[in-house]
């Protein structure tokens, strides 16, 4: 069935971290139309919005698009879980909450990339226009009053000091601010909560403004094709409810999926590498063969302790007084350990003296990781999760067929480049060092991954590649350039097509050495200057 098509003057596909953020910022003006079109459901489930169940709602099939890598030539053949929210707020009502901007010299590389406007000087304005930086209020480098809010966790886990103190002990400075000048150094990290629940951006940019009649939020709803006259984006086809819509867009589509499925649906409307487009019966619209090109993701390896103390996050018979008195307080006062986002301090560090910036990140766990996959931690233990965060590796983003439901086949690569094995090796060889220091051994703590027996290189190496997953940082599958393989300019306009932005995580050049929330934030916020600079400068014309 074919409903009658609805015109807007923008249309944003995909209500995720930037779709959020630009319905906020375009919607402002009521003389414009905005639809915020998203894939999935409302951000109803209680998992999404009580910071330490984040295991639950990243896990919960119904909030994810369920994508899986290719077989993995450099793990063995596995195929990796490749989590990306399929909900009001996309991965933000799903991830760690973690608020890491990225070192300051990441985006000074941009402008050489073909990013021009893109360094740091440029994009720190955008950085603190979002943010509420409770801790930090009184940082040149830091906003307060923006709709995102930003916390240091008020009560973090006994075991976070134990690190910390470990740490400091073999020579590592500390870090106060990891989106300060440089975030060398190990800290307690910031996340994104406010009142004691998940600041998703559904909650930061979209509920406080859901009162503007000329925003309409549609749920449930895939986006099919863009559509195109000749060289112009005119508008989008959707399915909702078994109904085929087409709604029309006045001045722009906007392409928010992100870095898996912004390339699928490129690709999907025609625009892409004309002779794998063709190859699935695809009508070639443009030829643009860097469309899920150069994906970029952080790949990362665990060493795990089980100790029978019980301060780690977890449930026992001996926490059990604790845990009761802990989901009482948050369900009173919204405070206390259900409170955080569980992942409370991690660290940057050079892998070699000679590197100009961190490669790696530790992330310290003061939980057990349960082997059955279930999200609650079952006993007691911690550990810490290494991650390469500057990967050398390459991948890609293809079509599996001409069908909007199926899956994209995502091959990213991992391992590939030597380079990236050696920094996990090094960074687990760190790791062991960390949790051998004494303030780890009243514990008595004993190491179950990858075990006392894997000391060798040839055996970690066998382990990273058995057991090595995503720590889901995807970018650059339609990156911004002035080469053959860029997508966007500078702009974020898509080459060779008007009225065509994207807008995400797939635009960056090369992707930021950490966690990306807060610089798809970014670059949404400056997305959407460029678009009304754009407008008033078509109107004065």
């Amino acid at each position: 069935m074919t409903a009658s098509t609805e015109s807007f003057d923008y249309i944003i596909i995909g209500a995720g971290s930037a779709g959020c953020v630009l319905a906020n910022r375009l919607s402002a003006d009521p003389t414009v139309r905005v639809a915020l079109l998203e894939a999935g459901p409302p951000d109803k489930p209680w998992a999404i919005h009580v910071p330490a169940a984040v295991a639950a709602a990243i896990g919960n099939p119904a909030l994810g698009w369920g994508y899986r890598s290719a077989p993995q030539a450099h793990l063995n053949g596995r195929s990796i879980p490749l989590p990306r929210g399929r909900v009001l707020g996309g991965c933000s009502s799903i991830n760690g909450m973690v608020y890491f901007r990225g070192h300051p010299r990441d985006f000074d590389d941009w402008p050489a990339l073909g990013a021009a406007g893109w360094s740091y000087a440029d994009v720190l304005p955008y950085f603190r226009k979002s943010e509420n930086n409770e801790a930090l209020q009184d940082s040149p480098l830091h906003g307060r009053g923006g709709p995102m809010n930003v916390i240091d966790i008020p009560r973090p886990n006994p075991l976070i000091a134990r690190f910390l103190q470990a740490t400091t002990s073999l020579g590592f400075k500390h870090n106060a601010d990891f989106s300060g000048v440089d975030p060398e150094g190990f800290g307690a990290r910031q996340a994104t909560i406010r009142g004691g629940r998940r600041e998703s951006m559904v909650t930061a940019f979209l509920r406080p403004i859901a009162g503007r009649g000329n925003l309409q939020v549609v749920t449930e709803a895939l986006v099919t094709k863009i559509e195109l006259s000749g060289r112009q984006a005119t508008g989008v086809c959707i399915e909702q409810g078994g109904i085929t819509r087409h709604l029309t867009a006045r001045r722009e589509v906007i392409l928010s999926a992100g870095a898996y499925a912004s390339p699928q649906l490129l690709q999907l409307s025609g625009i892409g590498d004309a002779e794998a487009l063709r190859a699935l019966g695809i009508e070639v619209r443009h030829h643009l063969p860097g469309v899920g090109a150069d994906l970029q993701d952080h790949p990362a390896a665990a060493i795990q302790m089980r100790t029978k103390e019980s301060s780690s996050y977890g449930l026992s018979l001996k926490a059990l007084p604790r845990g009761i008195w802990n989901v009482l307080e948050y369900g009173l006062f919204r405070s206390g350990p259900f409170g955080s986002n569980v992942f409370e301090a991690t660290g940057f560090v050079r892998t070699r003296p000679e590197l100009e910036r961190p490669d790696l990140q530790l992330v310290f766990m003061p939980a057990h990781r349960n082997a059955n996959g279930r999200p609650i931690p079952q006993g007691h233990g911690y550990g810490v999760i290494a991650i390469g965060v500057r990967p050398k590796s390459r991948g890609s983003v293809k079509l599996a067929s001409a069908d909007p439901r199926a899956k994209p086949v995502i091959d990213a690569n991992y391992l590939a480049e030597p380079e990236d094995l050696q920094t996990l090796l090094h960074g687990l060889g760190l790791a062991r060092k960390i949790l051998a220091q004494p303030a780890f051994e009243p514990l008595k703590s004993v190491e179950i991954l990858p075990g006392p027996a894997v000391q060798e290189a040839a055996a970690l190496e066998q382990y990273i590649r058995n057991t090595a997953v995503s720590v889901h940082h995807p970018t650059s599958t339609c990156r911004i350039g002035t080469d053959p393989m860029a997508v966007v300019d500078a702009q974020l306009r898509v080459h060779g097509i008007s009225g065509l932005r994207v807008v995400d995580a797939s635009v960056m050049p090369v992707g930021v050495a950490g966690n990306c929330n807060a610089a798809i934030v970014m670059i949404a916020e400056k997305a959407a200057d460029l678009i009304l600079a754009g407008r008033e400068q078509h109107v004065a014309a």
